[in-house]
């Protein structure tokens, strides 16, 4: 077998496969590291900053070791990217035989038998709804997979996708007509007899939170499991390893009870009434929650008025509506499910409304786009982590551009709960003394003055003036965003783009495209984007990332840190910042030939101590605090 180093190497058969491949040597000794992993069943942590070429690294190795490898992506996106574009690639280049398969979850594929219930529907359609049915009948003809994902005339947060695919709750299983031809299955199907299975890390915890028949399957036989931007990681976990319910479960319940009934009508004149009691009692209890949308913790929310007893309501009309779906459920097996989705779903709310008892779950709730959502989070991540992420009979490989603070990655080890690891970085190759300059400007007050969005905005404009545009500006609060943007509103010198005004995908095509364009941007935006070459030549960062200290989430890890005899700011919340800084920073230089400006606008990475470690941390660009170099920097070569 070749090792991976060679395949990489600049005689390897990637060079002529890979229009301007480039041979690496950080990418070689990390593809190294990770063939040593999985051939020994080690743990290996490996920091690769931008422009190392992690994915080859990482994807030569897996490929050549001929075992079961499971590669877990931050987002659909990416996974998408792997399968159809990046994996082909090293599959010719080492002319692999290796089965490959991609699995999502199951909102991403077109339930058959739901598309031919909605079909139905016919004029009791909205409009808008008609109209999307109509645009992809065509794809649905001719579909072999079934991933809404091709449906690209449709956005992926249409309306039309809920009556289109199928959750956990209103799947119909093998009482469904559609079983043998359900997508799903046979992306399943596939995923078991794959060699290399594409999935995301929200399938991953999901399915391990759940326990589903497929993926309960499939981890034991997987030799090999790959997180690509591992970073996520922990943050994906708490959300997925803790009970939970919302509000618009029980929304979806009465909705396909009331279609099932249309089918089998079991004619009992109590079941619309008791849906529409649940429905009013579900609706009522976002008035008791934050109109902000924050998180608000169990015993604060218990303490508010009314909240108690639209809590009651909602137990005893999901209560009385299961007692009628059970004498209902005689008229068939669709009315049948729903019963049983209603149990469950009663049984789960009557344990999240009772009081918590300790132990190391945080319990809050939060508004959503009309209901709400409860859910009981675990505050020390790291220890749930342990058992269920470190098998030793599997190589386990994390890989993210931001793992460690300052060349540290104790913190992140703490979050995934590891000790004893294999723990690497590669820098990466650009030249940031060539391509890039930090500007940190002089004067703004403290970021907690209420003047300081105003201000800083005021002293972003010169900079923005000498990009021409061209500039990401990230906020770490809806609030500066919205502000900014109100404070930028009546300028006519640039095309404003705001998160939230298009789909993000939209968003980022049009800034593309555009001259002297901004797109400003909150935590979606810090991430996971990637625009190169003379599009982007700014980036403005507000304020230093620090969580919000009204999270209850945060709190609670807060107090148990302090109450295990740590420091909460050192420990965590400082960080946790840094980490989030980078990922920001890494928006602004993506390939070889890309130059452009850094700002930072918070005073405290020169005011506050901590703000060494910042500053230690991010890449190795010339510092100033001279908006005359900014000028200088952007002005043509003599």
């Amino acid at each position: 077998m070749r090792a991976s180093a060679e395949i990489l190497g600049p005689a390897g058969p990637l060079r002529s496969l890979l229009p301007g491949f480039l041979p690496r040597a950080a990418q070689r000794e990390m593809a190294q590291r990770v063939e040593e992993a999985i051939d020994h069943n080690g743990t290996l942590i490996a920091e690769s900053g931008p422009g190392t070429g992690k994915t080859l690294a990482y994807l030569v190795p897996a490929l050549l070791s001929g075992k079961k490898v499971l590669i877990s992506t931050g987002t659909k996106h990416l996974q998408d990217q792997l399968y159809h574009r990046d994996i082909p690639l090293v599959r010719e280049a080492l002319a692999s035989p290796a089965a490959v398969a991609l699995l999502k979850g199951r909102a991403n594929y077109l339930c058959r038998e739901r598309y031919q219930r909605t079909l139905s529907l016919g004029r009791d359609l909205s409009v808008t709804h008609s109209e999307q049915l109509a645009s992809i009948g065509a794809w649905v003809s001719a579909t072999t997979t079934g991933d809404t994902a091709e449906a690209t005339n449709i956005p992926e947060d249409a309306a039309i996708w809920p009556m289109l695919t199928s959750t956990n709750d209103n799947c119909l299983g093998g009482a469904c007509g559609w079983f043998d031809q359900c997508f799903v299955n046979q992306a399943r199907k596939a995923a078991l007899t794959a060699d290399v299975l594409v999935i995301n890390h929200h399938l991953f915890f999901a399915d391990l939170a759940l326990r589903e028949d497929g993926f309960g399957k499939l981890l034991p036989g997987v030799e090999c499991v790959i997180f690509d931007e591992a970073h996520q990681l922990p943050a994906v976990a708490s959300n997925f390893l803790g009970n939970s319910i919302s509000g618009n479960q029980l929304l979806e319940l009465c909705r396909d009870v009331r279609a099932e009934e249309e089918r089998e009508k079991s004619q009992l004149r109590a079941l619309e009434s008791t849906m529409r009691s649940l429905e009013r009692h579900t609706l009522e209890i976002r008035s008791v929650l934050d109109g902000s949308g924050k998180r608000v913790e169990w015993h604060e929310l218990c303490q508010r008025s009314g909240f108690r007893s639209i809590l009651e309501n909602i137990l005893t009309a999901i209560g009385e509506l299961n007692e009628v779906l059970h004498e209902a459920a005689a008229a068939g097996e669709g009315l049948t499910r729903c019963w049983s989705r209603g149990v469950e779903l009663q049984d789960r709310l009557c344990e999240l409304s009772e009081d918590p008892h300790g132990g190391n779950n945080i319990r809050w709730a939060e508004p959503t786009a009309r209901t709400f959502r409860i859910q009981d989070t675990p505050v020390d991540i790291g220890r749930v982590l342990r058992s269920r992420l470190h098998d030793p009979s599997k190589a386990w490989i994390f890989t993210s551009a931001t793992l460690s603070i300052a060349g540290d990655f104790g913190h992140y080890q703490r979050q995934i709960g590891v000790d004893e690891v294999d723990a690497r970085l590669w820098d990466s190759p650009f030249d940031y003394a060539q391509q890039a300059l930090l500007f940190i400007p002089e004067g703004l007050p403290d970021p907690r003055q209420p003047t300081f969005t105003r201000l800083m905005v005021d002293r972003a404009l010169p900079v923005l003036e000498a990009s021409q545009g061209r500039a990401f500006m990230l906020f770490t609060s809806y609030r500066a965003l919205h502000e900014a943007a109100e404070t930028m509103s009546s300028r006519d010198d640039f095309e404003i783009l705001v998160q939230g005004a298009m789909p993000k995908s939209r968003l980022l095509d049009r800034f593309r495209t555009r001259d002297r364009a901004l797109l400003l941007g909150t935590s979606s935006f810090w991430e996971g984007v990637d625009v190169r070459g003379d599009a982007l030549a700014c980036v403005i960062i507000d304020k230093l990332p620090f969580e919000s200290p009204d999270d209850p989430v945060l709190r609670a890890r807060l107090q148990a840190i302090e109450e295990s005899g740590g420091n909460p700011f050192l420990d965590y919340q400082l960080p946790n910042a840094v980490l989030t800084l980078r990922q920001g920073i890494g928006r602004l230089i993506r390939d070889v030939t890309d130059r452009g400006i850094l700002m930072l606008c918070d005073p405290r990475l020169f005011s506050k101590n901590y703000g060494k470690l910042f500053l230690r941390s991010l890449p190795p660009m010339p510092i100033t605090r001279d908006l005359q170099s900014v000028r200088n920097f952007f002005r043509p070569a003599a």
